[in-house]
């Protein structure tokens, strides 16, 4: 399955970065460029494009704001959201508004074509970096985790899912299938009325769910 992909930038030299780093993967077709928010929400309506790479700092609409907009056009269009900061604030926001990844621009760009992937393939491992400025962000205090019935099993494929893995990584620490890993995800989300693998993230750091 070839994986259609909107790029969203107001720099061209990051626009082609980009589009270069996406032609190692067969799987990855460019089908169309946008320097802004309100560009891209015309663009995305008229292509139908599977995922958007979107720069979250862009004049005239920014990134954060297309997310919210091209959500409520095309809800099931994954968005990953593209920063040179950690800022943990955008991170949430960008959670908040439906985005399904958020990649650091400083990334390799070997990491950066197997973030993209894992994310194609319903899957959202977040950085060590940023894990850490959030950990940091709720290390002082960590509201109580709401009575949400996980089970054990649950509570350490979250715990897992919170460190950056994905579901092969998870089975092969539990010992499990990588289908029963997808089985615990779907439960746990559905438990906690959350939408996708980057809210759950969310979720186990402000919960204190996400280990030290």
């Amino acid at each position: 399955m070839t994986f259609k992909i909107l790029i969203v930038d107001d720099h061209l030299l990051s626009r082609k970065g980009i589009s270069s780093i996406l032609s190692a993967n067969p799987m990855f077709e460019v089908i169309g460029e946008a320097t802004n928010g309100t560009e891209a929400l015309e663009l995305a309506k008229q292509l139908m494009p599977d995922m958007i790479l979107m720069d979250i700092r862009m004049p005239d609409c920014n990134g954060l704001e297309a997310t919210r907009l091209i959500k409520a056009a095309i809800p099931h269009v994954k968005i990953i959201i593209l920063s040179v900061s950690d800022d943990v604030q955008d991170f949430f926001e960008a959670i908040k508004l439906g985005a399904q990844g958020y990649l650091l621009k400083n990334m390799e760009p070997e990491y950066w074509l197997d973030y993209i992937v894992s994310v194609a393939q319903g899957e959202a491992p977040i950085s060590r970096v940023l894990a850490g400025k959030i950990l940091q962000e709720f290390s002082i205090q960590k509201p109580a985790a709401p009575d949400n019935k996980l089970s054990e099993r649950e509570k350490e494929v979250l715990l897992l899912i919170s460190q950056g893995l994905g579901n092969k990584e998870i089975g092969e620490k539990l010992f499990i299938s990588e289908s029963t890993v997808k089985n615990h995800l779907r439960n746990i989300l559905d438990k906690l009325h959350l939408q996708n693998r980057m809210q759950l993230i969310a979720f186990a750091y402000k919960h204190g769910l996400a280990g030290e």
